[in-house]
């Protein structure tokens, strides 16, 4: 999977509200009003990782869930890290409709 460039990592982002590219990945985190909240939601994004053989790293801090997407095999942000932050973000939507 090619490696994306700052300007089309750049790009990308602005189509991904509050996500943001910093130390090789981009990331967001969530806020939940209870913490089983952001557990249940880690669970929906763990099924999403798994169907796409593509899993971010998970950070939970009582109600807020962040999580931080890069190509570990490629050393670098490509265009699968987009498409699960953007079915991360598609998740939180449905879950807040």
């Amino acid at each position: 999977m090619p490696k994306l460039n700052p300007e089309q990592i750049a790009e990308k982002l602005r189509a991904l509200p509050g996500w943001e590219y910093k130390n090789n990945a981009i990331g967001k985190t969530f806020k939940f009003k209870e913490f089983i909240g952001g557990i249940e939601f880690v669970r929906k994004v763990a099924g999403i990782a798994e169907a796409a053989n593509h899993h971010p790293d998970i950070a939970i801090n009582y109600t807020r869930v962040t999580f931080s997407c890069t190509t570990h095999d490629a050393g670098a942000v490509t265009e699968r890290d987009f498409k699960l932050a953007d079915s991360i973000e598609s998740a939180f939507n449905e879950r807040n409709a």
